[in-house]
């Protein structure tokens, strides 16, 4: 009999989480808190099969574009160490044209494209996000296994401006009535704007069908036939 355990989905907005249906998954939300989102871990991972990141990313190496898909075989920055093999193989074959690599996070939102290629160059790191740290911390701690599942919604020559650094309300939603105090104190941002805006919805709109071609728990299941295979190498 399988594990019947939830897999828990980490995301930093609410309307990532939802693009993962079926059964045996639950959904925590960063918001923006790490704390927030690490409490709200504690409580859940005791009880899981597995914690999976997923959901937007920054692109740190250039030769990643817009809705490309990577997945983490490693995670650096505010916590070092590897993914689960299995499931990183199990999730690669779902995805035969994503990426795999080193993930970068450590709760900053990375806005600008000399500080991407700062990490590329110091980290050999594909991609960053501002959740895989806090998951990869609870994994570790309750012995689960661990995987990274990110699309690009913005490239490592994308500047990103102010308003979306202030964009993510506690909980997941948007915080709508700080991106317009941004824009009203810095008018200026709003073509930048309007352009983030529809390359994270470009990219957004694969979110739904890389879930489903992985599977109801994003590979989860086929990670223990993947373990046999590697095991028999």
């Amino acid at each position: 009999m399988g594990d019947v355990r939830p897999v828990i989905v980490v995301t930093g907005l609410d309307r990532e989480a939802r693009q993962v249906s079926g059964i045996g998954v639950r959904f925590v939300c960063g918001g923006g808190s790490a704390q927030a989102l690490a409490a709200k871990l504690s409580v859940l991972a005791g009880d899981a099969a597995g914690i999976i990141s997923f959901g937007m990313a920054g692109a740190l190496d250039p030769g990643l574009n817009l809705g490309d898909w990577v997945i983490g075989s490693r995670l650096t920055g505010a916590v070092e160490g590897a993914c689960d093999p299995a499931w990183v193989a199990a999730l690669a074959r779902c995805l035969p044209r994503a990426r795999v690599g080193t993930c970068f996070a450590d709760g900053r939102m990375i806005s600008t494209p000399a500080a991407k290629r700062d990490l590329a160059s110091r980290y050999h790191a594909l991609a960053v996000d501002m959740e895989s740290h806090v998951a990869a911390a609870a994994a570790a701690k309750a012995q689960l296994p661990f995987a990274i599942l990110r699309c690009v919604s913005d490239e490592a020559i994308s500047a990103l401006p102010p308003a979306i650094g202030v964009s993510m309300a506690a909980g997941g939603g948007l915080a709508l009535g700080a991106i317009l105090a941004s824009v009203v104190r810095q008018p200026g941002q709003i073509p930048a704007l309007v352009r983030t805006t529809l390359d994270f919805a470009r990219a957004f709109a694969t979110l739904g069908p890389t879930a489903r071609a992985c599977g109801p728990r994003l590979a989860f299941d086929q990670r223990q036939a993947t373990a046999v295979v590697l095991a028999r190498r």
